[in-house]
């Protein structure tokens, strides 16, 4: 075997070292999917960093609150205590659907997931449908029953992303009245 010189070597087994460094290195980094805070050397101050995710067409989907921690966008909506006396309740004797409640919200998801409880008075009939920008919303249902769906809001996502959509309870009633409450709404995705 012919005597190669010593610089060869020598380069080899530096090369040999660096390769095992290097792989010690990427096998022991930090995750990529933490994010972390970094503190100045040798200082107290600490720099938080901007969080920010955009979708394809440049909407802020998610942003971090940097003043205190915790979500900053999308802001979550919750719902208020409500009664629990169903006569307090919204309310129609209308035999022809009325808007008995309604409310705006902002459209950060394609879905929407939307629960009423209903009732009727004694010896009342009726039903209770749920409208998004005037298009019916999920089924109708016998007052009496929850109405509970979960289904893509009308309209281009695309489009609608950020703005403001309206949604209205309806009920009609024959013999009494009818009452809807809604008692739980949340976006969804696809």
């Amino acid at each position: 075997m012919p005597q190669l010189p010593e610089d060869i070597i020598d380069r080899l087994n530096q090369m040999e070292r660096r390769i095992k460094a290097l792989s010690t290195a990427v096998n022991t980094r930090p995750a990529v999917n933490e994010f972390r805070p970094a503190t100045q050397t040798g200082s107290v101050t600490v720099n938080r960093p901007l969080f920010r995710i955009f979708d394809g067409y440049n909407h802020e989907i998610f942003a971090d609150d940097i003043m205190t921690g915790g979500l900053a966008r999308p802001w979550l909506q919750l719902m208020p205590p409500l009664p629990t006396d169903t006569t307090k309740w919204p309310s129609t004797t209308s035999p022809a659907f009325t808007t008995i409640a309604r409310s705006s919200n902002p459209v950060w998801q394609p879905k929407m997931r939307l629960a009423v409880n209903t009732a009727a008075s004694a010896g009342a009939t009726g039903q209770v449908r749920v409208l998004v920008d005037n298009v019916q919303f999920g089924p109708t249902v016998t007052a009496g029953t929850t109405y509970d769906y979960l289904g893509l809001l009308p309209g281009d996502m695309k489009t609608r992303f950020g703005q403001t959509m309206n949604i209205e309870i309806q009920a009609l009633a024959s013999g009494g009245t009818v009452y809807a409450q809604a008692v739980l709404i949340h976006g969804a995705q696809t």
